[in-house]
């Protein structure tokens, strides 16, 4: 090889252990915040580790750009005008750099962790409910119940209001029924309440309440409330119950009623 043969050969050897040795760092950083959370899982470990990988990419990115001749320019006005930058950076990244720093005040507070059951609201509206997968430095992955991922920028789960029902021993929901006003009320009332207390997966005292709620234009709705130790658990409850409220009040002459629409055709 001739002198310049040899330099571009050193030169690219040097480029090739440069990013080789990033990847390696950042290979090692992955595996020490996997490590770590095997060890304690917590979505701060989550976060530095997506956020320990844009760093290192970024890294990767600049010392390309200033060990080739061609980019070495760039890498240099970079450089010089890194407050620049910077600034109009952080201008047109507004949005982004909110969810950065709305993650970092997440993974301090811990407001929720990955496999919690959260449920995320913005005044009246519902934003996301289900249980927590991922944190990023940019948004929380969501895994509703129905399967689907809700993808949540975490600037939106800082400044919203998160149920945490993980954070709760116990989990109640209600549990309405309509009853016709010519029905047994009594009867209805000791039936609800039977079915509440015999269900293997509800943790019900002998003393819950079944009350009358409120009256309706085709009868009065008797409601109660269904604890259990889990959310899942308080679902799977509650669904059964349904079920066998109608078949109960069916046996029992206790009618729930329901609108009929005649059509004539003339």
């Amino acid at each position: 090889l001739t002198e310049s043969g040899m330099i571009m050969l050193g030169e690219i050897i040097t480029f090739g252990v440069g990013i080789g040795v990033c990847i390696l760092v950042m290979l090692f950083l992955n595996r020490l915040f996997n490590k770590l959370y095997e060890k304690k899982p917590g979505i701060h470990l989550k976060f530095f580790k997506s956020l320990s990988n844009v760093i290192m990419v970024i890294v990767i990115i600049y010392y390309a750009l200033s060990f080739l001749d061609v980019t070495k320019g760039i890498s240099k006005v970079l450089l010089q005008s890194g407050t620049l930058i910077v600034a109009v950076a952080t201008f047109a990244a507004q949005q982004a750099l909110g969810n950065v720093v709305s993650g970092f005040s997440i993974s301090i507070s811990k407001p929720y962790t990955v496999d919690d059951k959260v449920k995320v609201t913005s005044g009246n509206a519902v934003l996301a409910e289900g249980v927590i997968t991922d944190v990023t430095i940019r948004h929380t992955v969501i895994r509703t119940f129905d399967g689907n991922s809700a993808i949540v920028p975490n600037s939106v789960m800082d400044s919203s209001v998160i149920i945490n029902t993980t954070f709760t021993e116990n989990v109640g929901n209600y549990i309405e029924v309509e009853i016709g006003y010519n029905s047994d009320i009594d009867k209805a009332r000791e039936i609800l309440k039977r079915l509440c207390l015999e269900h293997p997966l509800t943790i019900n005292t002998p003393d819950m309440n079944v009350l009358v709620n409120r009256f309706t234009a085709n009868g009065l709705v008797l409601k109660t409330t269904v604890w259990a130790k889990e959310l899942g658990d308080n679902f799977k409850a509650c669904s059964d119950i349904r079920q066998s409220i109608i078949e109960e009040y069916a046996k029992n002459g206790i009618t729930i009623p329901y609108s009929i629409v005649t059509v004539e055709h003339k």
